[in-house]
């Protein structure tokens, strides 16, 4: 990279790393929370004005209510039987991340697909900042393309880069193209 480089992680570069274990009791209590399937109550750990910031398909749910309307109630309609396991969790002050699957049952519609009875692996990374004992943020990615997969829809058309890895189709070489004077 020529010239200035952009200054990295600003958010995190003055976090108090005394609240480790506090920020990781809020994180643990949490996840508990979810694989209870609580709504109503999940306030407990999440601040009223929290921002949920989901990758496309998932969207942004600016608070509390928000994120229990359009997150929580959509998502345990469409899966039920549903079951978080991080598959690691990093903890830094008042920051957290995990990374893991959700496993559950296609029980209701999801992106327009009626329910298939199928078990799915949902797979997701979170990364959580913790003020005063409560979730301020949580920057999320949900593999919707891979759900998506489990169910039966290629959502890129047979052209993902899965083509690109050992064993599979490999695509055309630009020597193959053929330049239509043939």
């Amino acid at each position: 990279m020529v010239g200035k480089r952009p200054e990295q992680a600003l958010l995190s570069r003055d976090t108090d790393l005394s609240k480790t274990d506090a920020t990781r009791a809020v994180i643990e209590g949490m996840v508990d929370g979810l694989n209870d399937h609580r709504i109503d109550d999940i306030g407990q750990f999440f601040a009223p004005q929290f921002r949920w910031m989901g990758n496309y398909g998932c969207g942004t749910k600016n608070g509390l209510t928000e994120f229990q309307n359009n997150w929580q109630r959509p998502f345990q309609a469409a899966f039920s039987d549903k079951v978080c396991i991080d598959e690691a969790r990093l903890y830094m002050g008042e920051w957290a991340a995990a990374f893991g699957r959700q496993e559950a049952i296609h029980s209701g519609e999801f992106m327009g697909i009626q329910p298939t009875g199928k078990k799915v692996e949902i797979r997701y990374m979170d990364f959580w900042k913790v003020e005063n004992g409560k979730i301020v943020d949580n920057w999320v990615m949900v593999d919707y393309p891979y759900v998506l997969s489990q169910l039966g829809v290629d959502c890129f058309s047979g052209h993902g880069w899965e083509m690109f890895d050992k064993g599979k189709r490999n695509p055309p070489s630009p020597e193959s193209k053929s330049d239509g004077n043939e």
